[in-house]
C-alpha cells in the first residue's frame, strides 16, 4: 500500500480507536520499533489543556502531557516571539572570553559563521551597563563565592558573570543556528558536560532504570527494553531529572542547528530533515526530552510569575515601553500557569537529599563552566544563555520558597541576566518544538523511496553505534581520583573563601574520589551514552 494512504488509515484509526501506547510517539514506553516513522508522523495536538485531555501521554514528574504542550506551543511561540525582541530581553551582556578552566583553550572554530558581532555600550540603555549591574547591595557580596570574573551563591545551579567585564549582543542579531563548529572540539565540549553527569547515567540506563520515587502520572521511560515482565534496578528520579535536563539541551541546540543548516553548495540556509531524522527523530526520547525541559521551565515561569510582574522592564524611560513589555510577559505567564505542572515536590527528599542536591548544584555549575570551553563564538553564547536559563529554572524549583520568591521580601533576587536567559531559553525550546512541525511537513512531502533510503540509512548507522564495542577495561579509579585531585586544587588556588571551607571542598572532592575507586570495581554505564553522531554544535 501507498505509504502517504498508510499515513491516512492511521490517522483515521487514531479518531476511530485508541492507538496501542506501543505504537504512539507519545505512548506509556519508548517507540523502538519504526521510531523515526513515529516521529515524523506524529500529528501534534491543538486543542486540549492540563484539565481536559485524555492522558495518552502523561511526562515524568509531571501533571500535565504532551499534547498540551503541543496545544499551546503556537500561541507560546508567537508571545516569545514578540517578547524577546523587547530591548529588555534582547539585550545580553556576557563575558565570552574568560579561559578554559579544564584544558588548554586550543579549539576555535575558523569558520565564518563563528563570527559574533556585539553591541556597543553607549547604544544599550545606561541602567543595564556594568557600571550599574555592578552596583551590588554589600549585604549580598558576603554570601558570594568569587572566583576570577565570576562567582555563584549558595543557591545557584551555575557561575554567574560578575559584570565588571564582558561586552553586549544583540541576541536577535545572533541567530542559533549551523556554524560549521563540529568534529572533535565540539565532541570533547559534549562528551565532558555528559561526563559531568555525576550520577553516572547513560541514555541506556535511564530507559531501563525504574525510579522509586511517587509521581503524580505514570512513568514513561522505564518500560523500555524489558523482556518477559522483567523489571530493572530501580533509578534515583534526581538522577533520571539531571540526565533529561541535559539531554533535552542537546536536543534542542541540535534541532535549531538542523533547521538552520547551511548549504555549502549555493549558501542557502534551509531546514535539513537528514540531520534531524540523525541527531533526533532517531532516537525520540532526544524529542521528549525537549518537551521535559519546556514544562520544567514553564513551571519555573509560573512559579517566578510575581516576581516577574513587579520587575523594572522600562527601557527608553517611557511609561510606554514598560508596559509594552509587561503585556507580552503577562500572556506567556498565562500560558505557564495552565501547562507549567512540573511537579517539583517529589524531588529531593529524604535524609540524603541535601547532599545529593549539593552534589546536582555542583555538577550543574560545572557544566556551566564548560561553556568556557566552547570554541565557537556563536556557539559559545547561546551554551552560556541556555545553560544559565536552566540552572535559574532549577533554582526557582528546587531552592526557593515562596518566602524568596516575594518581590516584595526579596526584590534583588535575580540578576537582570538570569531573567534575560530564563525567557531566552524558553524561547528556544518552543522554537525548537515549533521547528519540529516543519521537519514532519517536509517529511509529508518527501518522496516514499526517498524516505525509506533515509530510514535504512538512519537506522544502519544507528544500530552499528549501538553495537560498537565499548572499553570495559578503562581504569576508572586513576580517572575519578585525578579528577578529583584537579578540582582539590583549582579550588584552593582560587576561591576566595576562608582557610575552612577550601579544606572541607578539597576532603569532599578527595572522599568523593575514594568512593569512585569503589564504585569501579563494578560495570559502569558511562560508555554508552549518544552516540558521535549527537555531538556537534
Amino acid at each position: 500500500m501507498h505509504r502517504r494512504a498508510l499515513k491516512l488509515a492511521s490517522l483515521l484509526y487514531a479518531f476511530i480507536w485508541p492507538v496501542s501506547a506501543n505504537e504512539s510517539f507519545l505512548g506509556e514506553t519508548l517507540v523502538r520499533k519504526r521510531p523515526i516513522q513515529n516521529v515524523l508522523d506524529h500529528q501534534p495536538i491543538k486543542h486540549t489543556t492540563c484539565h481536559n485531555s485524555i492522558l495518552t501521554g502523561p511526562i515524568e514528574t509531571t501533571m500535565c502531557d504532551y499534547e498540551t504542550i503541543e496545544s499551546v506551543n503556537d500561541e507560546l511561540f508567537a508571545n516569545l516571539s514578540d517578547l524577546v525582541e523587547k530591548p529588555f530581553f534582547r539585550y545580553f551582556q556576557v563575558d565570552l572570553y574568560r579561559e578554559c578552566p579544564f584544558w588548554p583553550d586550543d579549539g576555535s572554530c575558523n569558520d565564518p559563521g563563528c563570527a559574533i558581532t556585539t553591541v556597543d555600550e553607549s547604544n544599550v540603555p545606561e541602567k543595564w551597563r556594568a557600571k550599574a549591574l555592578s552596583e551590588l547591595d554589600p549585604a549580598s557580596v558576603d554570601k558570594r563565592h568569587s572566583l576570577p570574573g565570576c562567582y555563584y551563591r549558595d543557591s545557584d545551579f551555575c557561575f554567574l558573570d560578575d559584570n565588571t567585564e564582558g561586552e553586549y549582543f544583540d541576541l536577535r542579531l545572533v541567530p542559533e543556528r549551523y556554524t560549521g563548529y563540529s568534529g572533535k572540539d565540539a565532541q570533547r565540549v559534549w562528551k565532558s558536560i555528559y561526563e559531568e553527569n555525576c550520577f553516572g547515567l547513560s541514555e541506556l540506563a535511564l530507559m531501563t532504570g525504574k525510579s522509586p520515587a511517587p509521581v503524580s502520572l505514570p512513568d514513561t521511560m522505564i518500560e523500555v527494553l524489558h523482556e518477559d515482565g522483567e523489571e530493572s534496578a530501580a533509578q534515583c528520579l534526581e538522577k533520571r531529572v539531571y540526565y533529561k535536563v541535559i539531554s533535552g539541551l542537546h536536543a534542542s541546540i541540535s534541532t535549531h542547528i538542523c533547521h538552520e543548516y547551511l548549504n555549502q553548495t549555493t549558501g542557502e540556509w534551509h531546514p535539513n530533515l537528514n540531520c534531524f531524522i540523525t541527531r533526533v527523530a532517531s532516537h525520540p526520547e532526544r524529542l521528549q526530552y525537549i518537551y521535559f525541559d519546556t514544562i520544567l521551565l514553564l513551571r519555573a515561569v509560573s512559579r517566578l510569575g510575581p516576581y516577574l510582574s513587579a520587575f523594572d522592564y522600562c527601557s527608553t524611560g517611557t511609561h510606554e515601553d514598560d508596559m509594552e513589555t509587561l503585556q507580552t510577559l503577562t500572556k506567556v505567564l498565562n500560558i505557564a500557569e495552565d501547562a507549567g505542572a512540573f511537579d517539583e515536590s517529589i524531588l529531593f527528599r529524604g535524609e540524603n537529599a541535601n547532599i545529593l542536591k549539593e552534589e546536582f548544584k555542583t555538577h550543574f555549575r560545572n557544566v556551566t563552566r564548560i561553556m568556557d570551553c566552547v570554541g565557537c563564538d556563536k556557539c559559545r553564547l547561546w551554551g552560556k544563555i541556555q545553560t544559565t536559563g536552566l540552572a535559574t529554572a532549577m533554582k526557582i524549583l528546587f531552592e526557593l520558597d515562596e518566602t524568596a520568591l516575594d518581590p516584595r521580601a526579596n526584590s534583588d533576587l535575580l540578576q537582570r541576566s538570569e531573567v534575560v536567559a530564563l525567557m531566552n531559553t524558553l524561547f528556544r525550546f518552543s522554537e525548537s518544538l515549533k521547528a519540529v512541525e516543519t521537519f514532519r511537513k517536509l517529511w509529508r512531502e518527501m518522496d516514499d523511496a526517498e524516505a525509506e533510503k533515509i530510514v535504512k540509512q538512519t537506522e544502519a548507522i544507528t544500530a552499528a553505534h549501538a553495537q560498537a564495542p565499548h572499553k570495559a577495561n578503562v581504569n576508572h579509579s586513576k580517572n575519578y581520583f585525578d579528577a578529583a585531585c584537579e578540582q582539590s586544587i583549582y579550588v584552593l588556588r582560587h576561591c576566595k573563601h576562608s582557610i575552612e571551607e577550601n579544606v572541607t571542598q578539597a576532603m569532599t572532592a578527595l572522599g568523593n574520589a575514594f568512593s569512585a575507586v569503589l564504585s569501579a570495581f563494578r560495570p559502569s554505564e558511562k560508555g554508552k551514552g549518544p552516540s558521535s553522531t549527537y555531538g556537534d554544535l
